[in-house]
Parts: C-alpha cells; sequence; structure tokens
C-alpha cells in the first residue's frame, strides 16, 4: 500500500499494528499448538480429528501470511523472532502435555475463541476505515468461526459416543 493508501486510514495506524502483530503472535502459536496435538492426540476418533487439526493448523499458517502481509502494506513490520511470539500474544498457548483427545480438543476451543474475540476486535477498530484490514479480519474471523463449530461438534460427537458406551454397559 502506498503512502496515500495509508494516509487515508480513518484510524491510528501504528495502534492497528500493534494489533496485527498480536494478532500474528496468536497465529504462529494456534499455527504450532494444532500442528503439535495433531501429532500426539491419543483417544477415541483420533484418526478423523488429527486429520482435521492439520487442517486447521494450514489455516492458521494461512492467517498468519495474511496478517504479516497486511501489516507490511500498512508500513509496519512483522514479528521477526518467535521469541517475541509469547510476548505480543494476549491468547494462551498451552502444550499438549495430556495427549488424550478431549484435552486438546478444549485447548483448542480455547485458542479459536480467544482468536474470535481478536479479529473482532480488529473488525470493529477498522469497520468504515480500513476497507482491506477489514475484509481480512472478517474473512479470517469467518473461518475462526467455523473452527469453533467443528471443536464443539467434535466434542459432542465424543460425549453422545460416551454415553451410548455406558447405556451398553448397563
Amino acid at each position: 500500500m502506498g503512502k496515500h493508501g495509508v494516509e487515508i486510514l480513518d484510524l491510528d495506524v501504528k495502534k492497528l499494528i500493534q494489533m496485527l502483530n498480536e494478532a500474528l503472535a496468536e497465529e504462529w502459536l494456534a499455527y504450532y499448538q494444532y500442528w503439535i496435538g495433531s501429532r500426539v492426540i491419543e483417544g477415541p476418533m483420533r484418526t478423523n480429528i488429527e486429520q482435521e487439526l492439520q487442517v486447521h493448523a494450514d489455516q492458521e499458517l494461512n492467517h498468519a501470511v495474511m496478517v504479516a502481509d497486511r501489516i507490511d502494506q500498512l508500513g509496519g513490520t512483522p514479528l521477526l523472532s518467535p521469541n517475541d511470539w509469547m510476548k505480543y500474544s494476549k491468547c494462551k498457548y498451552l502444550a499438549p502435555e495430556d495427549p488424550y483427545v478431549e484435552k486438546i480438543l478444549e485447548q483448542n476451543l480455547d485458542g479459536e475463541r480467544c482468536a474470535i474475540k481478536r479479529y473482532k476486535e480488529i473488525a470493529d477498530f477498522t469497520h468504515g476505515k480500513d476497507y482491506t484490514t477489514y475484509q481480512m479480519a472478517t474473512t479470517i474471523l469467518d473461518e475462526e468461526l467455523e473452527h469453533e463449530q467443528e471443536i464443539e461438534d467434535w466434542q459432542a460427537d465424543i460425549e453422545s459416543m460416551k454415553e451410548n458406551f455406558k447405556k451398553l454397559r448397563m
């Protein structure tokens, strides 16, 4: 984006770049959380969920690319070091120390809900002021909402399986 393109934005560009760098840190951590979770996951439906966690990881990586590109377009510098990810992120990264499927899903659901909050904040901040960032934020927000729904569906499926198993044992 050229200088004039940045000048016509009706918002605090430095604050927006800060918000986007925070989102960038969160995307990298989300990518890794999904990626490593897919490698260590154990329990029922593991095979199906593992594949979907890998898809989610790829989507989080794509979000990081989109956010980094936008930071650059706005004249900012994307975070240059992984050491900064934990400093900038307002979303928790939870190592999958308990690899059981329900725990992995719970951790990822927490991450998705944080991401939903983040992109709503960016969309609200840019609405009517920076159409490009707004469109990017709402596109990512849509995917994060889809991730949340998928995780909740898996949790419901596992719960249903457990209930059916209890009935069979009676």
